[in-house]
């Protein structure tokens, strides 16, 4: 097919089932909910893009460079992260550069075959920029043209798109130290009509084996001005932190360690003090790692911020790509993690809690059925996260749908997580979870296990009421 152009088309059953009758029952389903609002309560979209309406650049630095699902594709076949524009916000990422950047994606599109990278991306293409031609060696610079003058108007700016893509809700991820002045320039926009909103991620205050983390602890004490040296003033400051997140219209808080134990300390006063002289053991600043999460939770049952969390996540596996290009370029690798063990002392103290909610999610799927659906299915304050990272993929996503319907947790899920950065591609990553879950109803029906109007019920919580209960978004 070398010098061929092939027209780039979308088939519109993509992802739903083969079988003639079930196919038809799952459009039926799509139908009336496909146009839903999106709510995106978990993600990485730099809240200045949206406050400052910044115009994209160019396509390379939209759709390419900040998409680590992309890019460690063409990384593991050789291609240098530094062609593609990694990492983002480089000064020194010329145009011509951006554009051959552009070239080698296209070039090695055929990689993405069988992926939900291609699905995303060719959505991303032909929804939202008209392309009609299928990436490659040839078409590479029309395609990159084509974008890059839509990127010039008005329209294609993120405060238009957010209304074109009906994105009524989303929360960014946001260190626990920042004044959040982005989000309070949309706040007191009365033009703007939709709600960004900020997520509490603490991880690295509550990591104390980190070489900087008395630097950290001396950080939150100058922010909050309350005294980090002993227990009870981290507690505080923590406590100080979580209410002006809170105030600025955050509904969570995000956490990942290595693993998802969160229990007390009984000498944490003793332990913490150590730490902050630099004396604590690795197995005394594990203990009280775990000992900062059972309090993360205690605070949750206070001021009612949902706990997510996913664990177990070989964070920069490469040690030369982190220090070549920092965190989150691709080189992150999954883990196996124990649940039922780990959260026996959480869930003891606050599982039936009524203003405790949490969250649970990761990459093995294996942990999904056998534990997080069955605890869910128990406690009221447990959710089962979506299948996020590695198995946020259609198969992946039809096989966590059906290894915990029967565990009654349809309504103990929570909608779809996008947890991205690639902007553009957030319609077509909820469109992909959409697509599964009404493939997965219309099974039930034609089986005979659910009746049309409790699947088309059960469409419509799945898309839009699970995840406002699930998050406390407004309606």
């Amino acid at each position: 097919m070398a010098g061929m152009t092939v027209p780039l088309t979308l088939n519109p059953d993509r992802l739903f089932p083969a079988e003639p009758q079930t196919r038809a029952v799952a459009r039926k389903l799509y139908e009336q909910i496909k146009d839903l609002p999106i709510l995106s309560p978990h993600g990485h979209v730099p809240p200045v893009w949206i406050a400052d309406d910044l115009e994209f650049p160019d396509p390379t630095n939209l759709l390419l460079t900040p998409d680590h699902y992309v890019n460690r594709i063409m990384h593991g076949q050789g291609v240098d992260l530094a062609d593609l524009g990694v990492p983002m916000g480089r000064d020194d990422f010329s145009a011509e550069q951006a554009r051959n950047a552009w070239r080698i994606f296209c070039k090695h599109w055929y990689l993405y075959r069988g992926t939900p990278m291609k699905f995303w991306m060719e959505a991303e293409l032909v929804d939202i920029f008209g392309v009609d031609v299928r990436p490659s060696e040839e078409t590479a610079d029309r395609i990159y043209d084509t974008i890059a003058e839509k990127l010039r108007t008005p329209e294609f700016r993120p405060r238009a798109l957010m209304d074109r893509f009906d994105i009524e809700f989303i929360a960014t991820t946001d260190d626990p130290l920042d004044d959040l002045e982005h989000h309070a320039k949309l706040r007191d926009d009365a033009s703007f009509t939709r709600t960004v909103v900020p997520t509490f991620r603490p991880d690295k205050y509550l990591e104390p084996a980190r070489e900087d983390w008395n630097d950290l602890m001396d950080a939150l004490a100058e922010k909050t001005g309350i005294d980090t040296g002993t227990w009870g003033g981290w507690v505080s400051a923590m406590e100080n932190r979580r209410a002006f997140f809170k105030s600025m219209g955050a509904t969570s808080t995000d956490h990942a360690h290595v693993d998802m134990v969160m229990a007390p300390l009984e000498d944490a006063e003793a332990v913490y003090a150590r730490a902050r002289r630099g004396e604590a053991s690795a197995e005394e600043c594990t203990a009280l790692r775990r000992a900062f999460m059972f309090e993360q939770a205690r605070m949750a049952s206070d001021d009612g911020l949902v706990m997510t969390y996913h664990p177990a996540v070989a964070r920069n596996h490469h040690q030369p790509t982190f220090e070549r290009f920092g965190a989150d370029v691709g080189g992150d690798i999954p883990l196996s993690f124990e649940v039922v063990e780990a959260l026996r002392p959480v869930l003891n103290a606050f599982g039936t809690h009524p203003n405790f909610r949490i969250i649970l999610f990761g990459m093995d799927e294996t942990v999904y059925s056998r534990e997080v659906g069955p605890l869910a299915g128990f406690y009221p304050s447990v959710y089962v996260g979506p299948p996020w990272w590695f198995i946020d993929a259609p198969d992946a996503i039809k096989r966590w749908r059906k290894s915990l319907t029967e565990y009654g947790t349809f309504y103990k899920t929570t909608g779809f997580i996008d947890d991205t950065r690639a902007f553009m591609s957030i319609p077509a990553r909820h469109d992909v979870a959409r697509r599964c879950d009404v493939s997965h109803l219309a099974e039930l029906v034609v089986e005979g296990r659910l009746e049309i109007d409790e699947a088309e019920q059960t469409a419509f919580d799945l898309t839009s009421t699970l995840p406002r209960k699930a998050f406390n978004i407004p309606s």
